[in-house]
């Protein structure tokens, strides 16, 4: 008989269903695990959701008051998958509880939010997890091993992007991802956030940058009841304005001496979720795309005969993929790498090791954040500070 880790969501939106959906996968897929997972408790005010979650997912209650599911001392870990500004009151009231906490990004909707989740939980002396769900792709995971044995050589220049087309209709809805006292920053801490987490996982620390931002689309139709951000409004629906940046851009410089280029939208037309990179070192280069989630392109000088680019297809040959499907070029996907990432973090739970990314990561993305949009303010170049060493 596996320990249980007893759970509860808080927030049975999107990603709430996604992890929630991942933890009665995990036993399916990960039959080695040293836990089993329990879904006991799931917060959300909206009561259809609370039906869901015990109908549908197989929680044991839900409750409409997120408080009461983060003391309850019938849970061990908590998933927060609420809008980004109440991240950092439920961190704080579940450390505080002595509950593990695995969060979405971001942990807080400012940097300094984040500064303070990070500080209540080493307080609390409990793990963390955040949703740098990208990194855990078996052929980003693949990318990793190939940098680390030096496939590439030096690593000489980084380009991250992140350009979706979730907010690109000018009618889609005024949702909490829009204001800056509901979701914080808006694209750096929405998207841009992946794409610095998903660099520092793959080549190290940035130290400098400089960049620019844009609201491309300063005002949207206000919703009439509970609305998601992919929602659409009329010509004619009331309108209000947009507090936070649609587009934003960085060139940066690494420890390491690479140099980088960054750019993350939410209104560009024609990408639709295009979180990729492109590494380039003095003996190769490797280029990967979300859309394009089960294929790495891989350039080696001293591997080919001719020029242009190998496509590496996905397959149970490259870390966690065979756990979904056997054989080579056989799909995954999205919800996939939530499965991933949870067993990953229960697992480390179980056994008591650190898990990586958490809270001590984000800050470490909230800190190029925080040097970026002080190069908003002045117009150049910013070092980047270590946020859990000098707090704004």
């Amino acid at each position: 008989m596996k320990p249980q880790i007893r759970i509860a969501v808080l927030g049975l939106g999107w990603m709430g269903q996604a992890h929630s959906r991942s933890a009665r996968r995990i036993p399916t897929h990960f039959p080695n695990r040293s836990y089993d997972p329990v879904l006991v408790a799931c917060a959300d005010p909206v009561a259809e959701r609370r039906r869901q979650a015990v109908e549908d997912f197989g929680f044991q209650r839900a409750v409409s008051d997120w408080r009461e599911a983060v003391t309850a001392p019938d849970v061990d870990a908590v998933w927060v998958t609420a809008p980004n500004m109440l991240h950092l009151p439920m961190i704080e009231a579940a450390t505080a509880a002595g509950k593990a906490v695995f969060s979405e990004k971001p942990i807080g909707g400012k940097p300094q939010h984040a500064v303070a989740a990070l500080g209540h939980a080493e307080q609390a002396g409990v793990a963390t997890g955040v949703g740098y769900c990208y990194v855990w792709s078996p052929l980003v995971q693949h990318a990793r091993d190939l940098i680390a044995s030096g496939a590439l050589g030096e690593i000489t220049h980084y380009r991250g992007r992140f350009l979706s087309m979730y907010g690109s209709d000018p009618l889609g809805l005024l949702t909490w991802r829009f204001y800056l006292e509901q979701a914080g920053y808006g694209v750096t801490s929405d998207v841009l956030s992946h794409c610095v987490a998903m660099a520092h996982f793959l080549v190290g620390p940035i130290t400098e940058v400089v960049g620019m931002s844009n609201t491309t689309i300063p005002r949207r139709p206000l919703p009439t009841g509970a609305a998601s951000h992919y929602g659409v409004g009329r010509p004619e629906d009331p309108t209000g304005a947009v507090e936070n940046e649609d587009f934003a851009s960085m060139l940066c410089r690494f420890e390491a001496g690479a140099t980088g280029t960054f750019e993350a939208s939410r209104t560009v037309v024609g990408p639709e979720s295009q979180n990729a990179f492109e590494i380039y070192g003095t003996k190769g280069s490797l280029t990967w795309n979300h859309e394009r989630i089960n294929e790495l392109q891989y350039y080696s000088m001293t591997d080919s005969l001719d020029s242009g680019y190998t496509t590496i297809f996905g397959g149970e040959r490259f870390p966690f993929h065979g756990a979904f499907v056997p054989g080579q070029a056989n799909s995954i996907g999205f919800e996939d790498l939530i499965a991933i990432q949870d067993h990953a973090f229960l697992e480390a739970l179980a056994n008591g090791s650190r898990f990586s990314p958490g809270f001590a990561e984000a800050v470490d993305v909230v800190s190029v954040q925080q040097a970026l949009l002080d190069s908003w303010e002045s117009r150049g170049w910013q070092t980047v500070h270590d946020l859990k060493e000098t707090p704004r």
